[in-house]
């Protein structure tokens, strides 16, 4: 497949940079520079990855929603039969958790305000972060006592105890048990952590933010590997903002800091296991 054949494709499916870097693993900088014509003459390597992504079939992956319709003419690539195909019938924003269940079994997705977003999958350091994040967590919780527990993806949350939005945060803390009801958290964790990825950056920092801050989370982080920050949201407190760098040890409010994330340990290990690169 050709470079020109590959920017035919992206126009008709609509998809981003950020959507081709997430799925192909070539860096967002390389893909933004073939795609423009900076870069003529792409690595054999970067040719084989990007020629994956394009001829794999994805389930509508446009910018946002998944399911929003393309322009006139231009079609939406789903698997015949699939739950995808059944489903997108249903207009954006008139979805329910009866849609959302049956399309989450075959796709990384959430459900906002009946709107289906497509999630992509997590990288290795995204997913190495939330283990570390999540030691630290287990480790106070069991040496304190109580009855807050922490959750990882795929947990679903339905966040405003309805059927119209169905979240699923990177890291959850619920300390209300009465919250977790067939396997599901029904109502605001009180703290829920997001990693930002190149796809999800702004539906995490705008519409989910402003999701959590209505629903009543206590406390919302926004953990930057890329710039490798922590925004820390104190909703409980006047909506405090706080931000943190990978030097320091963050301290969770939700427990008035008793219980620290430590990050300068967290970034150490990601040097030594990735090296300082992206």
């Amino acid at each position: 497949m050709t470079i020109e054949e590959m920017k035919k494709l992206k126009r008709e499916r609509g998809y981003t940079n950020e959507q081709i870097c997430e799925g192909s693993g070539v860096p967002l900088g390389t893909v933004q520079k073939i795609f423009s014509g900076e870069t003529r003459s792409p690595r054999y390597h970067t040719l084989q990855a990007l020629e994956k992504f394009f001829t794999e079939e994805h389930y509508a992956t446009y910018p946002g929603p998944v399911y929003d319709y393309p322009p006139e003419g231009e079609r939406v690539l789903v698997k015949e039969g699939s739950a995808a195909e059944h489903y997108r019938a249903v207009p954006q924003g008139k979805h329910t958790a009866e849609d959302y269940y049956p399309l989450r079994e075959h796709e990384r997705i959430e459900l906002i305000d009946g709107v289906i977003y497509n999630l992509a999958a997590p990288t290795t350091k995204h997913q190495f972060v939330i283990y570390e994040i999540m030691t630290d967590l287990k480790l106070f919780i069991r040496a304190r006592g109580g009855d807050c527990i922490p959750f990882s993806a795929p947990v679903s949350v339905h966040i405003d105890c309805d059927d119209d939005t169905v979240v699923e945060p990177d890291i959850s803390i619920v300390c209300d048990r009465s919250q977790l009801v067939n396997n599901r958290i029904w109502g605001a964790p009180d703290l829920i952590m997001e990693i930002l990825s190149p796809s999800t950056r702004r539906k995490d920092m705008t519409i989910k933010h402003r999701k959590y801050a209505d629903a009543g989370v206590r406390e919302y982080w926004i953990i930057d590997l890329q710039n490798q920050k922590v925004i820390v949201y104190d909703f409980e407190h006047d909506f405090l903002i706080s931000i943190y760098t990978f030097q320091d040890r963050v301290p969770v409010g939700i427990w008035e800091g008793a219980c620290e994330i430590d990050f300068p340990q967290i970034a150490a290990q990601m040097t030594a296991i990735y090296g300082d690169g992206e």
